[in-house]
């Protein structure tokens, strides 16, 4: 039996896999315990990467709320470079962060970075030279770097390969939606401006720094570790033994990696060496390239709309709501279905419909339903992507380099959305915005491209042919 038909008996009902009721049961039971690993870990994932996208991106928050005067950072591209020294620190430390996460443990190693940037976000408000915050900057990009992989390598290890997208897509977008609200909690901080002698920009960056401190804190509580080392820490009163050879015995018929390999250099070296784990790498970077973009600027593309500095942080909000829905809804859909590629294009030509309706149209109605379509499309690739790279490999160690080595290419992402944003394109930032949709365009090119060799290689493995090493496993299109 291949990897496929198991994986369809243990997502389908009851009643569709087999007539025999104990194994009616048994099924029913599997997905009463998934459900309960579901609930445990993908709300205090989806609660840290909130903090982590709201700390990484309200720099634009507090520049259009004064910032950018008090620090100077509308001299030349100070503001840029604030942004851009952020991603080479998150970009170089990604990958030995996820060899350190499985020796520590998940909920010691992502509670304490969380902790830690938390603290420099507070100590952010407080600042008097632009070059100290940039400095701030470039310490959180260190502390965040082990966040998002560790946090896709955890969830991926949890789950069979067609129940991973659905939930990438939870996990993301709880942190999308979340985070869509930063603004409005922005609005909120700005009016505290002369509380305490401060502005209200500062205010911004302590209380979201000390609500980075307190979800930190509880994530060391709350998160669980992989499913081999689940029983060996306190989440053994979690799941029984039992459980967690039920949860094994899933994935090891899925893809038969449940016990990790051990993580050597020449094993990174030799993952390394496999050109997919670049591809996936580059389509991250490119769909990265528009959800910083929105993250980063969207406020200021708002004011150069035409809103005032308080609408632009209100009206910030509505596009990330309605992408959470439409990129749910696509991925719920791909997972049903059995396919990436399709759904990856498909976002990604509803990122360039947005885009094009942004730099274009003159109606502010019509850029601001741009925003709308973009930012969905934008958002929406996010997991499609993690998904498309983690159905299509194999093994834990590969599965900890490939996270790594992809989610460091979204920093490449930052970097390049930080620089084609420039302050003398404003304000309708034409180049910026054609930037973007070349990474769009890039992205149908590189899926169209992945199809043909899976397809090929799917037939070889139907001739004999052993992908990933092993005799029954198949790329996913």
């Amino acid at each position: 039996m291949t990897f496929e038909k198991e994986t369809l008996e243990l997502t389908n009902n009851a009643g569709s896999t087999s007539s025999d009721e104990e194994s009616g049961a048994d099924l029913k039971y599997e997905q009463e315990l998934i459900r309960r690993v579901d609930w445990r870990l993908l709300p205090i994932l989806g609660a840290l990467y909130s903090i982590a996208l709201i700390d990484r991106t309200n720099l634009s928050n507090a520049n259009v709320a004064g910032m950018n005067k008090d620090l100077g950072l509308n001299i030349g591209n100070r503001y840029s470079i604030a942004l851009l020294v952020f991603f080479i620190p998150y970009m170089l430390f990604e990958l030995p962060s996820n060899l350190v996460l499985r020796r520590v443990g998940a909920a010691k190693w992502l509670g304490t970075i969380a902790f830690c940037w938390g603290v420099v976000m507070i100590g952010m408000g407080f600042v008097h030279d632009w070059r100290v915050l940039t400095v701030c900057r470039t310490i959180i990009g260190f502390f965040e770097a082990g966040l998002f992989p560790g946090c896709v390598y955890l969830v991926s290890s949890w789950y069979v390969r067609f129940e991973v997208q659905k939930r990438m897509a939870i996990f993301f977008l709880i942190s999308v939606f979340v985070g869509g609200f930063s603004s409005i909690l922005a609005y909120g901080l700005m009016q505290m401006d002369g509380v305490g002698g401060l502005a209200g920009w500062r205010w911004i960056f302590i209380i979201e720094g000390i609500i980075t401190v307190l979800v930190a804190l509880f994530s060391f509580l709350a998160i669980i570790d992989f499913p081999d080392k689940v029983l060996a820490k306190r989440n053994g009163r979690f799941l029984s033994a039992t459980d967690v050879e039920i949860i094994k015995g899933r994935i090891e018929r899925d893809r038969a990696d449940s016990i990790a390999d051990p993580i050597t250099w020449a094993k990174v070296g030799k993952h390394l060496s496999d050109f997919k784990l670049w591809v996936f790498a580059l389509l991250f970077m490119c769909t990265a390239v528009p959800a910083y973009a929105f993250g980063l600027f969207l406020p200021i593309l708002l004011e150069g709309m035409g809103f005032t500095a308080g609408m632009s942080q209100l009206l910030s909000t509505p596009p990330y709501i309605f992408a959470c829905i439409a990129s749910f809804t696509l991925s719920y859909f791909a997972d049903k279905q059995r396919v990436r590629g399709p759904i990856i294009v498909a976002q990604a030509v509803m990122c360039i419909s947005g885009l094009a309706t942004i730099a274009y149209f003159s109606t502010v109605g019509i850029r601001y339903s741009g925003v709308f379509i973009g930012m969905a499309g934008a958002v929406g690739n996010i997991p499609s992507v993690l998904s498309y790279q983690s159905n299509n490999i194999r093994t834990n160690s590969k599965r900890s380099v490939s996270s790594a080595v992809q989610v460091g290419f979204g920093a490449v992402g930052g970097i390049y959305a930080s620089l084609v944003f420039r302050s003398v394109d404003a304000p309708r930032y034409l180049p910026g915005l054609w930037a973007t949709i070349a990474c769009q365009l890039a992205m149908i090119v590189i899926v169209g491209f992945m199809s043909v060799y899976f397809k090929m290689q799917n037939r070889k493995q139907k001739e004999g042919k052993h992908l990933e090493g092993h005799p029954d496993f198949t790329y996913t299109l």
